[in-house]
């Protein structure tokens, strides 16, 4: 068994109070005292138990992230971020997981609320209402990414999917396309159930046929596999939007494989404006939605719920900005 409290008590010959008192940096303690204690814990080589001592106050200096997928480009830059914030104002930070699996978010959960945190950022959909609740019910500071409506405890960060969309297609539009296919993602997913929307919304204002739509999975792979299916269409389209760009990178491979150029036959657009669109190669047109800024404001959000004495959540709107990289032009003639 480790060194505990009482032992540097005993062996510096003051109460277990005093000790405790010197570490946590509280109380009044003589400064012969503090050396004391101190030159006691050096010598012992003591290592304060952190986890129990935030387990014994809610004034936890932690903060906690879930991501679905640290492999996915869109997330590091938020993580690098938050965990850059959270530094900045005082706190440490638990990184989880989720791979787009409920369970894992649960267990992803769990480990939050085990480990005591004041607050925790939840960047993925697949949370249910009922662990939302028991977060809460915690006094559980949450900061959501396009998920739950704002209330006690509960920030919301909107990022207004259908303003990048809209701009997406009118931007095609103007450039003379007329057919252009999306590549979906994951059906159960909040954002991309927007952006879907958000296509075929503003492809019928425009008195355009939306479709062809395809189903992707938010990774290379299912962007790989429409890309492969729209280069055999007859006729294929004349651009593509993708979900996200990790999908766009992988339409882009496909439709290289199946013999189109992009974007010389074939437009391509992604979403989220990570440096895998910066450096694909041709650089990839997506919508630019601050990845980092989103990261830093899931901090600051939740720095305000956990500092407030009565914390009432707000939404917070994230602006998207499309931004032409090389995959996109003018239609060609077909």
């Amino acid at each position: 068994m480790g060194l505990t409290i009482r032992d540097v008590a005993k062996a510096a010959g003051v109460s277990t109070a005093t000790v405790s008192n010197v570490l946590n940096k509280r109380g009044k303690v003589g400064r012969s005292t503090q050396n004391l204690v101190l030159t006691t814990v050096k010598r012992l080589g003591y290592l304060p138990n952190i986890h129990a001592r935030r387990l014994a106050s809610r004034d936890a200096r932690t903060l906690g992230i879930i991501v679905s997928d640290v492999e996915n480009p869109f997330f590091p830059e938020i993580i690098k971020s938050f965990l850059a914030r959270t530094r900045q104002l005082g706190y440490d930070a638990i990184l989880s997981d989720t791979n787009y699996d409920p369970r894992r978010t649960q267990e992803a959960a769990s480990r939050m609320m085990a480990h005591n945190v004041g607050g925790v950022a939840i960047m993925t959909s697949e949370i249910s209402p009922k662990l939302i609740d028991e977060l809460v019910r915690r006094k559980i500071a949450v900061t959501f990414l396009d998920h739950a409506p704002a209330r006690g405890y509960v920030s919301t960060l909107r990022i207004d999917y259908a303003s990048g969309i809209e701009q997406s297609v009118r931007y095609l539009h103007k450039e003379g396309h007329r057919k252009i296919a999306f590549v979906a993602g994951r059906p159960t997913l909040r954002s991309n159930i927007m952006r879907l929307e958000a296509y075929e919304k503003i492809m019928q204002e425009l008195g355009l046929e939306p479709g062809p739509v395809l189903h992707g999975d938010l990774r290379f792979e299912g962007g790989l596999a429409a890309g492969l299916a729209i280069g055999k269409m007859i006729p294929p389209p004349t651009a593509v939007m993708a979900v996200n760009d990790l999908t766009a990178v992988g339409v882009l491979k496909g439709l290289t494989k199946a013999g189109c150029r992009v974007p010389q036959d074939i437009s391509l657009i992604g979403f989220d404006r990570t440096r895998l669109a910066e450096y694909s190669n041709p650089s990839i047109t997506t919508v630019d939605i601050h990845r980092d800024l989103l990261g830093q404001m899931a901090a600051d959000v939740l720095h305000e719920l956990v500092s407030s004495p009565n914390p009432q959540g707000k939404v917070y709107e994230i602006s998207a900005e499309l931004f032409i990289g090389n995959s996109s032009g003018p239609v060609r003639s077909q």
